[in-house]
């Protein structure tokens, strides 16, 4: 079976679909606060490896790797839903069928507790 890597044009296709999701993320007034003063070209670098990671393309980041990259930007559950909101935005206006947007976004989750930081 075809990864959803592969599915959907592999590694330019995964940075595509980070580059607009940062930009959503950049014009949200409450999540663009996390990312004043970011290297965002080493940042999309990294979320490119990640979304290629959970859509079973060949990049690794292991959860402790989360965890460091969190732990000191006080995130919030209702922060991380924003992000996830808007992640399934994008999926979705890149033509990711919904099965896939659910893999996708169910491996975000799984991940919840090395990226929120505090309560609220």
């Amino acid at each position: 079976m075809t990864s959803i890597f592969h599915r959907y044009g592999g590694f330019s296709s995964a940075r595509r679909i980070v580059s607009d999701f940062y930009d959503r993320v950049l014009d949200d007034p409450t999540l663009s606060t996390f990312f004043e003063g970011v290297d965002m070209p080493a940042l999309i670098e990294h979320q490119t490896k990640f979304i290629m990671m959970v859509t079973g393309g060949p990049a690794d980041v292991p959860n402790e790797q989360l965890r460091r990259a969190h732990s000191q930007l006080s995130i919030s559950s209702s922060d991380f839903a924003r992000i996830v909101g808007l992640l399934t935005e994008t999926l979705e206006d890149h033509n990711m069928q919904p099965e896939d947007v659910a893999v996708v976004i169910g491996a975000v989750k799984d991940r919840e507790a090395f990226i929120v930081t505090r309560s609220g």
